[in-house]
């Protein structure tokens, strides 16, 4: 039931990094821990920080041009675990005996259009090597298999049409590593693609003898500050819960173990008062005019709702003052105006209808708080005080995670807004769906949902809704994490090499323990990332103005 007042998560940090591998969550500790999927910095909503593994080169994997005969080509690129360039010099270049000739052309969205020419030489070596392959595997009647054999005959038993059709696909292998060479460093991997259909590439090679084709492939984008090295002077305001005293909480803690000791007394000879615990069952119509008049509420509906009447400051406004003093078996029927503040913006100002039943009524027979309680309330305590120290220092240091924390979230925010990116579509929808993968598995962990539930909510149609109404926040993580790895570079940071092989180790551990498969060097570039993004935040916040104010 949602009648109680949301208070801030910001005693909860999380961190998302690169999605082209599997994320992983860490809850913010001494040491990097990557067994759970996802890591994400929350900032109300939703907000993260997504370092960026996608600035190395590319590595092409041997494309099957025979899947592809339509508009356009996608080719698969894996990362190179390195800067050496797979490209330049691996399997997938071969060497060509005449140059191509290649135009850049600069797109919106960090997008390069690179028009390919190769020449009638290149073309020929290619159709060569093509009947070289076909003499090889086919067996004509009347040749021994890996004999020679006249071209004209070749190609009439193959089919002049499949020849065509294999040389094109030859040339495209062979030249489109050369062509990638001028911007291997900055191609965004998994994001190149041909634009010029097959069957326009076949009707160019057999008219001119030559071949003439465009890619399309995302880069890199560029960071710009606003101003120039603005985030070396961050004034910095963060907003802290007053939820997050360490004394007041200390307190409520105390209090809270106290109840669990206590026994619940049926109520028989009066109405509910301050103290109490009822069991009811909530329901709530909207009121006022226009269409939305009598319509149910569903999240203000609950059945057999525990309600402690000593939370009454975390429930909807006036919802106590109007049942102290309902007994067990009443009904009472009441208005309330859900709040401006409240968590659920389309419930924000609505006017309501409450309807509560009181089903059973309790008070609280709490034992006497003296020294003879505290290893109740804290096993190995022997003094109230000592209890009531434990309990402190645990809120101290909670209160302490929740301020950096804070802390982080307001400096991630504020660096998002100096920054000018033109982001890639590309890298916007791998971090968008990683991103709803993370939200769907936390469901999943959540409620159990069947396979038709699954199967809706995997849906592309689900997947694209998602990124369009997350597209403000995604791009927010997206500038965030570009503009963490821009200083990183920048400020010539550096992290010990001891602390990435220890905290690998210790992934590399925990993946075995949970029996989860895992790359190593996939775990290696992560939790390097997370290393660099923990020394990017812990730089910033040296060098910030921090203004600290309870909300």
């Amino acid at each position: 039931m949602e009648l109680c007042i949301g208070t801030s998560s910001s005693a909860k940090i999380l961190l998302k990094f690169n999605s082209s591998r599997p994320s992983h969550s860490i809850i913010r500790t001494n040491s990097v821990s990557l067994s759970q999927p996802f890591l994400q910095f929350k900032n109300g909503a939703s907000s993260s920080l997504k370092l960026p593994f996608h600035l190395r080169r590319s590595q092409f994997i041997e494309p099957n041009f025979s899947q592809f005969h339509g508009n356009s080509c996608r080719f698969v690129v894996l990362a190179s675990p390195s800067f050496s360039s797979s490209v330049a010099s691996g399997p997938g270049k071969d060497k060509l005996p005449a140059g191509i000739d290649v135009t850049e052309n600069v797109e919106p969205n960090s997008r390069l259009k690179l028009t390919v020419e190769v020449p009638p030489v290149v073309c020929d070596d290619c159709y060569n090597r093509v009947l070289n392959e076909f003499m090889k595997l086919s067996k004509i009647p009347g040749f021994r298999p890996g004999k020679r054999v006249p071209e004209s005959i070749l190609v009439n038993f193959v089919g002049k049409k499949n020849v065509q059709k294999a040389t094109v696909e030859s040339i495209l292998k062979r030249t489109l590593p050369h062509a990638m060479d001028s911007v291997t460093d900055r191609v965004l991997q998994d994001s190149i693609r041909i634009l010029t259909k097959f069957s326009d590439m076949e009707q160019t090679y057999t008219t001119l003898n030559s071949l003439r084709y465009e890619i399309i492939v995302d880069v890199i984008p560029e960071v710009k500050w606003i101003p120039e090295d603005g985030y070396r002077n961050l004034k910095i305001v963060v907003e802290v819960d007053s939820d997050i005293d360490a004394k007041k909480t200390s307190e409520q803690e105390l209090t809270r173990r106290c109840k669990s000791l206590g026994t619940l007394r049926i109520v028989t000879d009066r109405g509910l008062q301050i103290g109490d615990v009822a069991v009811l069952d909530i329901s709530a119509t909207t009121t006022g005019e226009g269409e939305s008049d009598g319509q149910n509420i569903p999240s203000a509906e609950s059945k057999g709702f525990n309600f402690d009447t000593e939370d009454g400051d975390r429930v909807l406004p006036g919802f106590l003052d109007a049942i102290v003093g309902i007994q067990s078996g009443e009904s009472r029927t009441f208005p309330l105006v859900f709040p401006e503040s409240w968590r659920q913006e389309n419930l924000r100002g609505v006017q309501a209808q409450f309807t509560v039943d009181c089903k059973e009524l309790f008070y609280r027979e709490l034992p006497e708080l003296d020294d003879s309680l505290a290893d109740k309330l804290i096993p190995g305590c022997a003094t109230l005080d000592q209890v009531k120290e434990a309990l402190l220092q645990r809120c101290l240091e909670v209160e302490q995670t929740a301020k950096e924390q804070a802390t982080d979230n307001a400096i991630l925010d504020q660096i998002s807004k100096m920054v000018e990116v033109d982001i890639p579509e590309s890298l916007f929808e791998e971090q968008g769906r990683q991103l709803y993968g993370a939200n769907l598995l936390e469901i999943q962990t959540k409620m159990k949902l069947n396979e038709e539930q699954l199967a809706s909510l995997s849906s592309q149609k689900t997947v694209n809704e998602y990124l369009e109404t997350q597209r403000e926040n995604i791009t927010r993580m997206i500038k965030q994490n570009l503009a963490v790895g821009d200083i990183f570079k920048r400020e010539n940071l550096q992290f010990a090499t001891d602390d990435l092989v220890k905290e690998v180790e210790n992934s590399i551990a925990e993946f075995k323990r949970q029996k989860q498969e895992y790359d190593e060097e996939r775990v290696k570039d992560q939790v390097q990332e997370i290393l660099e993004g923990a020394k990017v935040l812990e730089w910033l916040r040296e060098h910030a103005e921090i203004q600290y104010i309870t909300r």
